[in-house]
């Protein structure tokens, strides 16, 4: 591991958000998408020539990921939709939660088959303030059907996968926990859920994560301005990564060498004085280099 000297982070787009999340590192084109849930866009981001764009797409966007075939889809309000970047325009796949309109889907990702895992959660009051019990963790087949795997979730968010495909890690916010399940990656069922790393309230609430080549687990923070190295096999803590931002919400690593951590974050309830007098860098995108370690590409849906 690299020495806390060696870290850098960087700022690589300033203030382009509300809700920044869900990071996807897409390797065949070099780029890195992620969402603003409440600013309802899409963003990406080219480090190769320092290029940033974003797509309004009419409603909360909470996860994107790249697909087989070179497309965008969208897990959304209460729906996974097809984007088509050029217009915004969205092109329905499934919707889901359909006796709950006020909810709004959050953290996803896709397995190493390309299917596409997403949760949902309930109206937000404030950040991290959610109606109880009315999420669902649902998983989107190539064939476009939709199986539910679990219920009466908070704030679904971060999921990952063990090296050898054999362990599903997942969160659920309000917990503090990350959990396990044991994942049949043939068939895409889940079993034997159980809490494999607990996080102090003193570090914030779990959100987004991913893993690293090692099958250690990067977890943002939520609330304590921080990035956390854990071992999911023991529950220890490994590593803290401190940013000038309170609100982490995610973390995927990319790059050519799949070594750099971008980070996401929020300004959202965050006054306009507090933002220009203390988190000016509230609401932007992080990279950090010099950890030492390398992750993964995000996987596409197979389409």
């Amino acid at each position: 591991m690299a020495s806390p000297e060696q870290v850098k982070i960087e700022v690589v787009v300033k203030n382009c958000g509300q809700l920044l999340e869900g990071p996807h590192w897409h390797a065949a084109s070099q780029t890195l998408y992620f969402v603003d849930i409440y600013g309802n866009a899409v963003h990406r981001y080219r480090p190769a020539d320092d290029r940033h764009e974003k797509v309004d797409v009419g409603e909360n966007a909470g996860t994107i990921v790249t697909t087989a075939s070179g497309k965008l889809v969208l897990a959304g309000k209460c729906r996974f939709s097809y984007l088509d970047w050029s217009t915004g325009a969205l092109t329905t796949i499934t919707k889901v939660d359909e006796d709950k309109p006020d909810n709004r889907f959050n953290d996803g990702k896709c397995d190493a088959r390309g299917r596409f895992w997403a949760g949902t959660m309930g109206p937000e009051e404030r950040p991290a303030e959610v109606r109880r019990r009315q999420g669902s963790l649902y998983c989107l087949h190539s064939d476009k059907s939709v199986t539910k795997h679990a219920k009466d979730l908070d704030i679904s968010n971060g999921i990952a996968w063990s090296l050898d495909n054999k362990i599903m890690y997942y969160i659920d916010s309000l917990t503090g926990l990350i959990e396990a399940f044991d994942y049949d990656l043939e068939t895409g069922k889940t079993s034997n859920r159980r809490a494999v790393v607990s996080v102090p309230k003193e570090e914030g609430l779990p959100d987004g994560m991913c893993i690293d080549h090692q099958g250690m687990l990067w977890l943002a923070c939520f609330s304590k301005s921080r990035v956390n190295r854990y071992n999911p096999e023991t529950g220890e803590k490994l590593q803290t990564i401190m940013f000038p931002a309170t609100n982490i919400t995610s973390c995927c690593f990319g790059g050519p060498n799949l070594d750099e951590l971008y980070v996401t974050c929020s300004r959202m309830g965050i006054s306009d004085e507090v933002v220009r007098n203390e988190q000016p860098l509230a609401g932007s995108l992080f990279k950090v280099t010099g950890l030492g370690v390398k992750g993964f590409a995000s996987m596409d849906f197979a389409d």
